[in-house]
């Protein structure tokens, strides 16, 4: 059984930043951000691999954010900066018995509840 929790989230300043946490139990691999608004699909933020050597990025936060974990401590990080009013989601993590980093929501196969980011103006 595997347990993923983010948290991290929170309100935000245009230009700040915040690092979301993904603490997680239980056998799993590559791992992933995710976020979504209401009433729009989920969407990809970050991948990283099992190993942590390959991590990819959405277009939107490439060069804003960084992906990161921690095998030893179980936990998978996302540091935001310059965040902008267009970041607010909920930012869900993400767990894949893939090996591979992947961006494909369908990859996934363990999903947190999401921590809420909201980012004014």
């Amino acid at each position: 059984q595997v347990q993923l929790v983010e948290s991290g989230g929170g309100l935000v300043q245009a230009g700040g930043s915040l690092r979301l946490s993904c603490a997680g139990s239980g056998r799993y691999y590559a791992m992933g951000w995710f976020r979504q608004v209401p009433e729009k699909e989920r969407e990809f933020v970050a991948a990283i691999s099992w190993s942590g050597g390959t991590t990819y990025y959405a277009d939107l936060v490439k060069g804003r954010s960084t992906i990161s974990r921690d095998n030893a401590k179980n936990t998978m990080y996302l540091q935001m900066n310059s965040l902008k009013p267009e970041d607010t989601a909920i930012y869900y993590c993400a767990a894949s018995f893939q090996r591979i980093a992947v961006k494909a929501l369908s990859e996934y196969n363990y999903w947190g509840q999401g921590t809420q980011v909201t980012v004014s103006a």
